[in-house]
């Protein structure tokens, strides 16, 4: 969901929706801003279409609870991405952001005070998401967001799994990137671990699995 480039011009029915859905949607200040630091850093985010699905997903998590709200955000974009989950949480609930560039971190705090969020809703780790995740609480996390190299899914999934409680959602984005894992002819390093971690996600048993067609490809788990 997310995390990803845009096209110039529609170039097929799904391109002409999102191209559509993404230019009449009106973004508040906050996001827009956070946006704009993005793309100075260089760090791609989500569009309006991956953002939606993403503040969605965290509503649908969290739907039942009223306190203790609580998810991740692995990711260099935590600002942006962290505005649309913080968008889907009830009151009180708390966005752990992850990311081992203080530069990034201090992008998402400045999003955040922006946005007018709390400083007690979030809190920053500066650490790899290998390092960190196994440190966190089990069964205490709604949704966790993972940005992360192909080669580094399968590991990451391993940690942020135990996380979740039951009925939480594990979202991959990128990992399909942008659908060169269907192509045979390519055998470079990220593409081969890219096709393996989809192999690994699809084959979970305790979970519902959707791959979505929006950012560069996403894989979105819910516990069972």
């Amino acid at each position: 969901m997310t995390e990803s480039t845009s096209s110039n011009a529609p170039f097929s029915a799904l391109d002409a929706i999102r191209n559509h859905i993404n230019s009449t949607t009106i973004a508040d200040e906050a996001l827009v801003a956070a946006r704009d630091d993005a793309a100075e850093f260089g760090l791609s985010t989500p569009d309006d279409v991956s953002g939606s699905v993403l503040t969605m997903l965290m509503t649908l998590a969290t739907a039942r609870r009223t306190t203790n709200a609580a998810a991740v955000a692995a990711t260099p974009a935590a600002g942006v991405v962290g505005l649309h989950l913080i968008a889907g949480m009830p009151n009180g609930g708390q966005l752990t952001c992850i990311d081992p560039e203080i530069e990034h971190q201090k992008l998402a705090r400045d999003a955040f005070k922006r946005a007018g969020a709390v400083a007690s809703r979030h809190r920053f780790l500066p650490s790899h998401p290998r390092e960190v995740l196994g440190r966190l609480a089990l069964d205490a996390y709604d949704l966790v967001y993972i940005n992360a190299e192909p080669t580094d899914v399968i590991a990451i999934q391993e940690l942020a799994w135990p996380l979740l409680r039951s009925g939480g959602v594990l979202v991959f984005t990128g990992v399909l990137l942008d659908g060169t894992v269907a192509d045979d002819t390519r055998t470079d390093r990220d593409t081969v671990a890219a096709r393996e971690a989809e192999k690994h996600l699809l084959a979970i048993e305790d979970a519902t699995i959707a791959r979505l067609p929006i950012g560069a490809g996403t894989i979105v788990l819910v516990k069972n």
